[in-house]
């Protein structure tokens, strides 16, 4: 009988917030509940692409903590304490440039930090000094599938962020589902995970990518906005996992 298809369970984790120390606490329990990957950012002094609520969190995590350098520490401790965990590192191009690229990369090889989410501008500079490191940079390729950011996704070494589920008006008659798009990526040769997230807030939003051949979901503020009620929070991880 041939195995039923499984999807990673990928958790966001706002670093810092509201301390470095709790993030690892936190980092521990998404796993013991059964998150397969921790998505664990940088917290941007200009997150000019997060929501209000994202934005906050970094916000008053640089209030609490500012120094990068104890995001750092803190990131090899959760490592050390995780090592079986996959993480992927969020940082926007403006903080890499402030630790300093090659302190960046070095930081990344030593903690076994190798998947990146690289959010900045449309210059590729600092994105092909990471490439060329060797890490992996994801690529985000929308509903809508330009064909620009599908090429980038076949040339890309990292995997693909695929949006979930359309804004109105954005599916193409042509690729109307999740599924025609993730088939569509496949034929035209992509073999890197696909991995789906924007959109998915429920475990039925992740039944209906793990139909549709997604690799892994990203679940962000639904299990964010629960971090005062672990209890609760352990309980809404259990109902995604058992979708993946």
């Amino acid at each position: 009988m041939e195995e039923a298809h499984k999807m990673k369970l990928i958790l966001y984790l706002s670093n810092g917030y509201p301390t470095i120390e709790s993030s690892i606490e936190m980092a521990k329990t998404y796993v013991d509940a059964g998150c397969d990957m921790i998505e664990m950012d940088f917290p941007s002094r200009n997150p000019f692409l997060e929501g209000e609520f994202i934005a906050g969190r970094m916000a008053k995590a640089l209030e609490n903590e500012p120094n990068y350098d104890k995001y750092m520490e803190g990131m090899a401790k959760a490592r050390k304490l995780l090592p079986d965990t996959k993480f992927i590192i969020m940082t926007y191009e403006n903080t890499v440039l402030e630790i300093g690229v090659s302190r960046f990369v070095a930081f990344c090889k030593e903690n076994g930090f190798e998947d990146i989410i690289l959010v900045g501008p449309d210059g590729d500079t600092v994105k092909n000094e990471l490439i060329d490191s060797g890490l992996k940079i994801s690529c985000y390729v929308q509903f809508n599938l330009p064909e620009e950011e599908v090429r980038q996704a076949l040339e890309s070494n990292g995997f693909t962020y695929m949006q979930a589920v359309p804004a109105p008006g954005q599916a193409t008659s042509q690729h109307p589902t999740l599924r025609s798009c993730i088939d569509y990526l496949r034929e035209r040769g992509l073999k890197n995970p696909i991995y789906c997230g924007v959109g998915v807030h429920t475990p039925e939003d992740a039944q209906m990518v793990k139909e549709a051949g997604g690799d892994g979901i990203f679940v962000g503020s639904t299990i964010l906005k629960l971090h005062d009620n672990v209890p609760a929070l352990i309980e809404k991880i259990h109902e995604f996992k058992e979708k993946c």
